[in-house]
């Protein structure tokens, strides 16, 4: 404990005012902590449920903003609405001291839920011109939940720290596009531009498990949509059409060698191809195809590298084939999320000291990231450096035994049976980021 309060004391000096803090009793904070989510569970637990049956995906998100300001405006927050859309910030000032942002996701997924559950969605919503069913399959309604239930500690708990909360609600974060929008609309120029940051995501870890990680938690996200142009023909005619579909299914195959013959095998990097769309019937060969993919990197070499072979391949596929140049659109991409490494260590050693050293885990920077990505990575490169993202386990045991018996993988993030266990992944959401915020915002 000398080491992660010597830490945190180093931390904390960066910020004007804080050198002289007063310690933090995290035993003491995490009662407290679970004593309000225990008082308040029966809201908290009715708000996941709605959450969870009425998703909305990116920029369509207009119910769940309006949910999520009238909770915090009655908590006594100054709500603004549509920042960056259909984004929302909250802030509350408790006296001199740093400003903290806390983070939260408000979108889901365009697919449909198969998990069961007694609350399931059956929502749509058009996305792309298409009706599709809806999902929180990443897990965004338990961040929601949490994000509220710790706006709920704090005040519970104002007494123990000073500073401004901002507690920013961010749309379409599925598409890497929100975190600019905001920032774009002025979230760090109209609002107080924060000192610290933190936001933590669920996963399939074990229930309750934390995992901070030092440097780079994320992977770097691209997105790509590419055309193949052909000519179309009757389907007895092949030799009259240039087939996109053809085209399509060898690039399918082809840039998959950009990853095993061109990427340093050493180094991280993931082409997924993740839609692929040509044709209306079985005997017309389409005259374009469609497809959608997401890139995946660590390294800003490797990124890059990528990216260019994906256009390479696209473009010596349609040769081949003596077709017109494909369209191939970089739609959007975000950066690494990097974490400060002495504000993670320091916050890993308080959730230690809180939760348990059995629960938290503490990752060096030296090792790799979370292949997942995420747009948080926009808040940091916009200055806000002294930051941490989260990861909490969100699996039961029973499911975890379940899966195991039946020789199963357990589902993860984007399944569509991804089904966190609400009650104690939205109590160790609560604990991680209240505690963080109590951490630097001493009094």
């Amino acid at each position: 404990m000398r080491l992660t309060a010597l830490l945190l004391a180093s931390v904390m000096a960066m910020t004007p005012g804080m050198a002289a803090a007063a310690p933090l009793d995290a035993t003491a904070a995490k009662t407290q902590i679970d004593t309000v989510v225990d008082t308040s569970w029966g809201t908290l637990e009715a708000l996941y449920k709605d959450l969870h049956t009425h998703p909305e995906v990116g920029f369509q998100e207009v119910r769940t903003a309006g949910i999520l300001a009238v909770k915090l405006r009655k908590l006594g927050f100054t709500v603004t609405e549509h920042v960056g859309q259909t984004g929302i910030v909250a802030v509350y000032k408790n006296g001199a001291g740093p400003v903290v942002m806390v983070r939260t996701e408000l979108d889901a997924l365009p697919m449909e839920e198969k998990t069961g559950l007694a609350y399931a969605s059956r929502a749509q919503q058009t996305v792309d011109g298409k009706l599709t069913f809806v999902d929180h399959a990443c897990g965004h309604d338990a961040h929601m939940t949490w994000w509220i239930g710790t706006a709920q500690a704090l005040l519970a708990m104002k007494d123990q720290w000073h500073g401004t909360l901002i507690f920013v609600g961010q749309p379409a974060e599925e598409t890497v596009e929100g975190a600019k929008a905001m920032l774009v609309d002025g979230l760090f120029t109209r609002f107080p531009k924060p000192d610290y940051a933190f936001a933590a995501h669920v996963g399939a870890a074990p229930v309750g498990e934390i995992s901070v990680k030092q440097g780079v938690a994320t992977s770097a996200s691209d997105s790509i949509a590419i055309t193949f142009h052909g000519t179309g023909a009757h389907g007895s005619m092949p030799d009259k059409s240039v087939d996109p579909i053809v085209m399509g299914a060898r690039f399918v195959e082809d840039v998959q060698t950009v990853i095993s013959r061109q990427k340093d095998p050493q180094k991280f990097g993931v082409i997924t191809v993740g839609a692929f769309n040509a044709g209306t019937v079985a005997n017309i060969i389409p005259d374009h195809a469609d497809l959608q993919l997401s890139l995946r990197s660590f390294d800003p070499d490797v990124r890059k590298l990528l990216n260019e072979g994906v256009a390479t391949t696209a473009k010596a596929v349609a040769d081949m084939s003596h077709a017109p140049a494909p369209d191939v659109v970089h739609t959007h991409g975000t950066a690494s999320v990097v974490n400060d490494e002495a504000l993670a260590a320091a916050t890993a050693g308080v959730l230690q000291a809180a939760l348990g050293a059995a629960r938290v885990k503490l990752e060096p920077a030296t090792k790799p990231g979370w292949t997942a990505s995420e747009d948080y990575s926009e808040y940091v490169a916009a200055g806000v450096t002294k930051s941490v993202f989260f990861s909490v386990g969100g699996t039961s045991p029973d499911m975890i035994a379940r899966y195991k018996a039946e020789g199963k993988p357990l589902p993860v993030n984007h399944s569509p049976y991804f089904a966190p266990a609400p009650e104690a992944s939205i109590r160790a959401g609560v604990e991680v980021l209240t505690l963080a915020v109590l951490s630097v915002a001493r009094p």
